[in-house]
């Protein structure tokens, strides 16, 4: 039978397949063991990986606020996940039979604080403490990707107000209308995102989108030059997401299997080819290659493939790395000075551009005519995959920019959303943590 919907129908199991032992799901120490390693993978990928390609990417005077926020974000999410996040993102107990057909949009609660969740309890073949730590580092680095897009002006206080209204409005929905499992909407109609095109990076790369439009741009902003102050820390930054991107996508097949080989495969071929198609861009363009260049298309393959990787094939992940690194390179150099928005470390440039084109190519490229595993089940046509895609982008797209806006400028009446402009020019670092990255 040919692979298709893979993470949906793994997905499943969390209603009706988790139970303790003595049920009939039988354990897998070697499953298990992977996932162990996958879910640090994914952790790796926001502490250290995306803390240090942020850091590097913004000037020496807030260096230790974007570290700061993505070491608060990581702490935060976390405690939400066991309160009520993995529960409304992934458990469907009393919901099926609700008349509003609630189910398919949110979870419910009865699995709030990991009640039920027993020792012994399965998913699959891993435990579900373990398929439930896997489900969170997801949730942790989907609002860090945010940072990158107000990075150097917002306050901490308005931050953590945010990602905790955004991950649980936002992310928590789209996260469960997608990977659900039975009578999650976008699942159900079709959508194929095997580890986050959708719910993560679409998601996210939208809602820094917004931010940076409502927050408005940094003091001096485009007139000032505002170059990254460490690229190295940029570069180690992007290799370690690079290594941490297996966990995220082969760790998405929840077993050590011939589809996470595939996903592992196709993950690093799409990341090379994004990496080469964006420095020879740059190279083309504006005589060049820099190493922001090659990092950053590393980074815009490794978004595009997420939703493909267990989909298409190797051939097919070239072409997706390639044209992501294209589109994200033509949409931090071009589009983002046309339209004048300060989106600071390009998270709507990178996550949100690479995330659709990503989306769309994985309605293409699962096709097995060219080389992927198979389409939906109940698609019966290359073009009513892509319309499909098509549709979970633009729910995604709309419901993160509508959730986003609305939190935005609640915070701005309550808390504010901005430093002062003299907190802003002494920077983050010693304005709100008192504290400086650097020795003078």
């Amino acid at each position: 039978m040919p692979h298709r919907r893979v993470w949906t129908i793994a997905l499943c199991f969390v209603a009706n397949a988790a139970r303790a032992d003595g049920g009939t799901a039988v354990p897998n120490s070697g499953d298990t063991a992977w996932m162990l390693v996958a879910s640090a993978l994914v952790l790796f990928m926001t502490l250290p990986g995306l803390t240090l390609f942020y850091a590097g990417l913004v000037r020496s005077k807030n260096v230790l606020s974007v570290m700061m926020q993505c070491f608060a974000i990581t702490a935060l999410v976390s405690v939400l996940w066991l309160l009520y996040g993995y529960s409304l993102a992934f458990d469907n107990t009393g919901m099926q039979a609700h008349r509003l057909g609630l189910h398919s949009f949110i979870g419910s609660l009865a699995k709030a604080g990991f009640a039920g969740v027993a020792r012994g309890a399965l998913v699959q073949t891993i435990p579900e403490s373990v398929y439930a730590m896997f489900q969170l580092t997801f949730a942790i680095i989907t609002p860090a990707l945010i940072v990158g897009a107000f990075a150097e002006r917002l306050r901490f206080a308005a931050l953590l107000a945010f990602v905790a209204g955004w991950f649980t409005f936002a992310y928590l929905p789209i996260a469960h209308m997608v990977w659900g499992g039975p009578g999650a909407w976008l699942g159900d109609l079709g959508v194929l995102d095997f580890a986050g095109g959708t719910v993560v990076h679409i998601n996210s790369g939208v809602a820094g989108l917004v931010a940076c439009l409502v927050v408005g741009p940094r003091r001096g902003y485009p007139q000032q030059p505002m170059p990254p102050h460490n690229l190295t820390y940029t570069v180690v930054g992007a290799s370690l997401l690079w290594i941490g991107w297996f966990g995220f996508n082969a760790g998405s097949a929840l077993a050590a299997n011939t589809t996470a080989g595939m996903a592992m495969l196709v993950t690093h071929l799409a990341t090379a080819a994004a990496a080469l198609a964006w420095m020879s861009a740059e190279w083309a363009l504006h005589k060049k290659p820099s190493v922001l260049g090659i990092a950053s298309g590393a980074v815009a393959g490794l978004v595009a493939i997420t939703p493909a990787a267990g989909t298409c094939g190797p051939l097919g992940a070239l072409a997706i790395g390639a044209l992501a690194g294209l589109a994200c390179f033509l949409s931090t150099s071009r589009l983002k000075r046309r339209l004048g928005y300060d989106d600071s470390l390009d998270a709507f440039g990178v996550h949100g551009v690479g995330g659709m084109v990503g989306a769309l190519l994985t309605g293409v490229f699962a096709s097995p005519v060219l080389g992927g595993a198979g389409l939906a089940d109940g698609v019966d046509s290359l073009l009513g995959q892509l319309g499909r895609q098509l549709v979970g982008v633009v729910v995604t797209f709309g419901y993160s920019a509508a959730v986003s806006y609305a939190l935005l400028k609640l915070i701005g009446a309550t808390l504010g959303l901005r430093v002062s402009a003299e907190e802003e020019t002494d920077g983050l670092d010693l304005s709100l943590h008192d504290e400086r990255g650097y020795s003078l």
